[in-house]
């Protein structure tokens, strides 16, 4: 930790006033603008050696302010109210090792399928193409299409081990492959 700098120290104190003036012309809420001040003032006395001594010290901290200001109305706009929590409880996440291992699987079963089960499910449950433009694309009856479809379904649903919907991934695009979106 460096040296207290009296001087600075001293500055920083006398910009307060100031500083809270243009932090509320900013916010209009007399706590934001508070955080706002005491944010500016702790980043500018951890970042004190670079400025430039001899130069304008309020138009440094009046940037420093605004920057951070725009910053946290960047965030803001990403952010959802949920006081309650009723939003965040209904987002679900399956952890990361869980759902590669679940692709990798998935991968397997899939590419043991034949080329023409193969290409007949990825169009339909993954490209979400309807039977007739799959069987437009694939040169064949729609009727070979759900076929093929039905088949590459439930050979996915003996090789993966499953037993009903219960088993099937969270992810959409493999409850679409397999028939249960």
């Amino acid at each position: 930790m460096s040296p207290v700098d009296p001087e600075m120290r001293d500055l920083l104190l006398a910009a307060i006033p100031a500083l809270r003036a243009f932090a509320f012309s900013l916010t209009r809420d007399i706590d934001r603008s508070d955080d706002l001040v005491q944010e500016t003032l702790v980043r500018a006395w951890t970042k004190s050696d670079s400025f430039a001594r001899g130069t304008n010290l309020y138009a440094w901290l009046f940037t420093i302010l605004r920057n951070l200001f725009y910053s946290e109305q960047r965030k803001r706009r990403r952010e959802v109210e949920d006081a309650d929590g009723v939003m965040a409880g209904r987002l679900t996440a399956l952890p990361d090792q869980e759902a590669r291992v679940e692709l990798s699987a998935f991968q397997r079963a899939l590419s043991t399928l034949p080329p023409s089960q193969r290409e007949a499910l990825v169009l339909v449950g993954a490209q979400n193409f309807t039977y007739e433009e799959a069987a437009e694309i694939c040169g064949v009856a729609v009727g070979t299409i759900k076929s093929r479809v039905s088949r590459a379904r439930g050979r996915l649903i003996d090789v993966l081990g499953m037993t009903g919907p219960d088993d099937i991934g969270s992810d959409a695009a493999t409850r679409a492959a397999l028939g249960n979106p």
